[in-house]
């Protein structure tokens, strides 16, 4: 990423962050994320909230992030950001930034996700069965899905509308708030356990960052509440290695429903 001038910046694309041949959903947003941490300056150094608009789907390599602050203030600076390629926007988001820290939550009204021990469930590779494309994401991203949730490996899947992964970044690093809108796009998404395979291109994304993550793995819970109409929501939950909620996310997104 290099800064041009007048709130533009190169940016590339890298390959590794995607899905089948196309750009990971929350990859775009972090894109963005640290593009819009940038342009602030360090006063607000943190991504706390996107709300990510999915256009049209990019190609890897260069690209152009555009970035404008609506209002800096005190707590939070507010950023408009697009992603362009071609001459073509690709995704746009409204970014909030703030300071985050890594305190305890004052209360909680949800619960981390139970799951067995790590090494019990099952990697995610990069060349899953069943599905025609392959997930270079599974490169960068180590992630074990909960054995509950496997049914749909074999093709019976329990249509329970949810699952839950353990996930951690493959080079060794710690999750932070750019990284965990990764973690909130996962994958497989929840329309593999539902019985329809195959992909979800996401069309409106909004996230929130609570507070730093710890060292260590995230648990991760998808979850979906209405399907039809072509149309899937999935809701994602992701706590730290102290169980504490850091991340939470909700997208629209499309699917093919049979008819």
């Amino acid at each position: 990423m290099s800064a041009r001038g007048d709130g533009t910046y190169e940016a590339v694309l890298d390959p590794l962050w995607s899905v089948g041949t196309r750009p990971h959903g929350g990859y775009l947003l972090a894109v963005l994320g640290r593009v819009a941490c940038d342009s602030a300056g360090g006063e607000h150094p943190h991504l706390t909230a996107v709300s990510g608009s999915f256009i049209e789907s990019p190609e890897h390599g260069p690209a152009e992030v555009r970035v404008r602050t609506l209002r800096g203030g005190r707590s939070v600076t507010q950023v408009a950001a697009t992603l362009e390629q071609s001459g073509r926007v690709r995704v746009e988001a409204l970014i909030t930034l703030g300071l985050l820290d890594d305190a305890d939550p004052w209360w909680s009204g949800v619960d981390p996700v139970e799951l067995p021990p790590e090494q019990e469930c099952w990697p995610a590779p990069a060349d899953p069965p069943g599905v025609d494309f392959k997930v270079p994401l599974m490169e960068v991203v180590e992630e074990r899905i909960d054995p509950a949730a496997l049914a749909f490996v074999f093709g019976e899947p329990s249509r329970t509308g949810s699952i839950a992964t353990w996930q951690r970044l493959a080079d060794g690093s710690d999750w932070d708030p750019l990284s965990l809108l990764v973690a909130l796009d996962p994958v497989p998404p929840v329309t593999f356990e539902l019985g329809l395979p195959g992909w979800m291109p996401t069309i409106q994304f909004s996230a929130y960052v609570r507070r730093l993550p710890a060292p260590g793995p995230v648990r991760v819970r998808a979850s979906a509440t209405d399907v039809g109409g072509d149309r899937v929501d999935e809701s994602v939950q992701v706590w730290d290695d102290k169980g504490r909620l850091v991340a939470q996310s909700t997208q629209l997104a499309a699917v093919r429903v049979p008819a």
